[in-house]
């Protein structure tokens, strides 16, 4: 794996860093450095060199700084000279920049490969409010996603996920950039009476997609009319096994489940690290198989498919235990 070394003035890097944990997860190979106002060029140099030494793949290794010609760049530029023909370094660091990188880490297995793919993200990730002040050829980066609210045709679900956590890190990343939906919809009666979990789903969006939360009975009225977003590609997020029965039993013709994340509560089992069930959840599972849909059991797109047949097995074979 690609090492990634987050550096710069202050302490800005440890920040961005413990953001970047929040929405994809804590990391692993990605050291902060910090230039304090205590310190000089070679504190910072010694502390590059210490978190390259504790990666582990010294060979790729991306450096993501703040400014361009500032200390902390000035100092990975002169490790940067040793290895040319690996090491990248981008400037300009920001949040959508070191979201991107954590993503292309899941498939990409070079930092140069990695740093010329997340420019546009982080150049992207700059917008403006009121919109008019955006500069013309930053308008347009959004009419790079197809299809527009409204338009005539039916859904092309691009995905179907169940997962615990709904749009996070992992979601808005390296999902939408397999399937590129244009809408995010996230099913839920709970959630779209919540008004803040709504509103950070909507900010939790990857730029150029749109994020909404509807109740179910509302996703399947969707569904049979198409007329708020007919002719998008839709990816659809559930928080469990029971809102997806619910909306196939109502008409909406999903075939595949991607099973992402089901989080452990009291009476549950967990047969593997991201997914726990109860006796309904199976059951629900089972009931979804009968009606003809099948399952992709993975977290990312780079993961391997898990066999839904045996981890239900085996969470069916735990619960019996507990009787």
């Amino acid at each position: 794996m690609v090492g990634i070394i987050i550096a710069s003035h202050g302490e800005f890097a440890d920040g961005i860093k413990q953001s970047g944990s929040m929405i994809f997860g804590e990391q692993e190979n990605v050291q902060a450095v910090t230039l304090m106002p205590s310190e000089g060029p070679d504190d910072v140099k010694q502390k590059m060199l210490a978190a390259v030494a504790s990666f582990d793949n010294q060979d790729e290794v991306l450096f993501l700084v703040d400014l361009w010609g500032g200390t902390p760049f000035n100092q990975a530029n002169g490790l940067f000279e040793q290895h040319q023909d690996k090491w990248a370094i981008v400037a300009g660091l920001n949040l959508p920049m070191l979201i991107e990188a954590y993503a292309s880490r899941l498939s990409m297995e070079s930092a140069q490969e990695i740093a010329a793919h997340i420019i546009e993200t982080a150049k992207d990730g700059v917008k403006v409010k009121p919109e008019s002040l955006q500069p013309v050829e930053s308008k347009t980066s959004d009419s790079k996603q197809p299809g527009n609210a409204g338009t005539p045709g039916k859904f092309k679900y691009v995905l179907t996920r169940i997962d615990s956590r709904l749009l996070h890190g992992q979601v808005a990343t390296a999902w939408t950039k397999t399937t590129n939906p244009t809408r995010i919809i996230v099913v839920s009666d709970a959630v779209s009476k919540d008004e803040l979990r709504k509103k950070l789903i909507q900010q939790a969006a990857p730029i150029g997609v749109k994020a909404h939360v509807v109740p179910i009975d509302k996703m399947i009225e969707l569904a049979k009319d198409d007329q708020h977003f007919g002719g998008q590609r839709v990816l659809l997020l559930f928080e469990n096994p029971e809102d997806v029965l619910r909306v196939v039993e109502g008409g909406v013709p999903l075939e595949t489940i991607n099973v992402g994340s089901m989080a452990h509560s009291v009476g549950k089992v967990q047969p593997n690290k991201v997914l726990a069930f109860n006796q309904e959840d199976i059951d629900t599972f089972n009931k979804l198989k009968a009606a003809g849909l099948s399952f992709d059991v993975r977290k990312v797109p780079a993961d391997s498919k898990g066999n839904m047949a045996e981890i239900l097995t085996k969470a069916q074979e735990e619960l019996n235990k507990q009787k």
